[in-house]
């Protein structure tokens, strides 16, 4: 499963501009939004908000914020209504790529993901396409000040948990999605510090690239997830990490 892992290390270590911040608000505000529209404005009942809230709180996003956009999703105050969309494509070498996104026009994400897409030798293709070649999980991802690699998985395992992983920036749980939630929890009676927690696709095959298709398949990557409309983006490449580290994005 560790596949989608090095994407994430590249996106932690990239710097946290004013730019980037405003991004990733822009993001969860979105999710929170359309969460509660959903779901209800209770986070203790709506699964789905209360991981966006926590998400919020993971980003030092203000309370007013978060408060504001559960209101926007509940109908109490006025505010833009969100569309969800998946787009299905293929990056350099045949990458199968899952975009996930929230929109207030479709008409303009979906002429600017799409151009996206063929500037980095990509293209969109239909409903379907790709979605098969991957997984629905949980992930949990835990701060490695929680404990020694051996401890963690332990309870991991014991509460349930798919598969484990001592990834460069924390500790990765995999879970069935009905499990989830109850895993969680249990690793936070038991000390755990969680970085995040959320529903994730994982690859079941992974296509290897280097040259100039890692180069491609990597920006392609990064001009997606820069994306404001852009929530989740999935794909099933593997470049090695001493390529990785030589590609440079803008």
């Amino acid at each position: 499963m560790s596949g989608h892992n090095k994407w994430a290390s590249i996106k932690h270590k990239k710097a946290a501009t004013d730019a980037k911040r405003g991004n990733l608000f822009t993001k969860i505000v979105k999710e929170i939004t359309i969460a509660a529209k959903n779901g209800g404005s209770d986070p203790a009942t709506n699964a789905r908000l209360r991981t966006a809230i926590d998400s919020a709180k993971g980003a030092n996003m203000p309370l007013d914020n978060i408060k504001k956009a559960i209101q926007r999703g509940t109908g109490e105050l006025p505010g833009v209504s969100y569309e969800e969309m998946i787009y299905e494509g293929y990056g350099p070498g045949g990458i199968a790529i899952i975009v996930e996104v929230t929109t207030d026009n479709k008409n303009r994400t979906v002429s600017e993901i799409r151009k996206i897409f063929s500037i980095h030798n990509g293209n969109l293709g239909e409903t379907g396409a790709v979605s098969w070649m991957f997984d629905t999980r949980g992930l949990i991802e835990i701060d490695k000040i929680s404990g020694d690699e051996d401890k963690i998985m332990e309870l991991a395992l014991q509460f349930g948990a798919e598969d484990f992983i001592n990834a460069e920036e924390c500790y990765e749980v995999y879970t069935d999605v009905k499990n989830m939630e109850t895993i969680k929890n249990e690793l936070e009676k038991n000390g755990c510090k969680l970085i995040s927690y959320k529903i994730t696709k994982i690859p079941q095959t992974k296509i290897s690239l280097e040259g100039r298709e890692a180069e491609q398949m990597l920006k392609l990557m990064d001009k997606l997830d820069s994306h404001d409309d852009v929530q989740n983006v999935y794909a099933n490449f593997d470049i090695a990490d001493d390529i990785m580290e030589k590609i440079e994005l803008d």
